[in-house]
């Protein structure tokens, strides 16, 4: 901000507004949100900026960086309403929901492992088994596999002229799947993910890396939210509202 500020503190809105690269609207919108102080007017109605809005811009730059604008916007307005409770409270939403990311990731990666350490899939005719003798070959009523194929787990072909059911090799493995974990008490949408793995990606070791990258990039955005949160700590000191 050198030679930006005048002997007074006071900082032009388009200047504060080239430090993050954003318009003087957008400076005075944020103002409106509560991400940024309230400002006072000079005599002719300007805007008063100062190092104070400048400060608060940068640290809102540094939690929406981890937390996202949506929380960054709720948690700047608490602060700035004097409400610091409520600001860490939303922080909390935050690593609280890195924390339910986290344990999908891995209860998904242990309902794949219970896959691949079930049996062999069954085999299947070649023009396809239809769902009685799915049922039959998995150990559940026919009713069942409707039930999974109306929340989209199941994909079965429709006969030509008969509409029966066909489920070639794939969709069987899939009811099988479905079978082992809704037994082992998987909840459906951990069902869900499981099957969207197994078909897009078609091997164990591609799940399991899809898997492990996904939690790397996690880790990344934990990372990412961990550093915006110290940013507003470092904030709430400044401004006297920490204990």
């Amino acid at each position: 901000m050198t030679g930006r500020v005048d002997e007074r503190g006071r900082i032009r809105g388009v200047d504060l507004a080239a430090t993050v690269g954003i318009s003087v609207q957008q400076v005075r919108n944020y103002v409106d949100l509560g991400v940024l102080p309230p400002v006072s007017r000079t005599p002719s109605g300007y805007r008063v900026f100062t190092t104070a809005h400048a400060r608060a811009l940068t640290v809102a730059r540094q939690v929406a960086e981890g937390h996202g604008w949506t929380r960054t916007r709720e948690i700047m307005a608490a602060v700035h309403r004097g409400d610091p409770a409520a600001a860490l409270a939303s922080l909390d939403g935050g690593h609280a929901e890195l924390d339910r990311e986290r344990a999908d990731i891995r209860r998904v990666l242990a309902a794949f492992e219970t896959v691949v350490a079930g049996p062999a899939p069954a085999p299947v005719r070649r023009r396809g088994s239809r769902i009685g003798e799915v049922a039959a070959l998995v150990g559940v009523r026919t009713s069942q596999l409707r039930v999974w194929e109306a929340r989209g787990l199941l994909r079965p072909t429709r006969q030509p002229g008969t509409g029966y059911r066909v489920y070639d090799e794939a969709e069987l493995r899939a009811a099988q799947v479905v079978t082992l974990l809704r037994r082992g008490d998987y909840p459906f949408d951990i069902v869900h993910a499981v099957l969207d793995e197994i078909r897009s990606t078609g091997s164990p070791q591609r799940v399991r890396a899809e898997l492990a990258r996904r939690e790397q990039e996690l880790n990344r955005r934990s990372l990412r939210r961990l550093r915006g949160s110290s940013a507003l700590h470092d904030y709430l000191v400044e401004l006297g509202l920490t204990d």
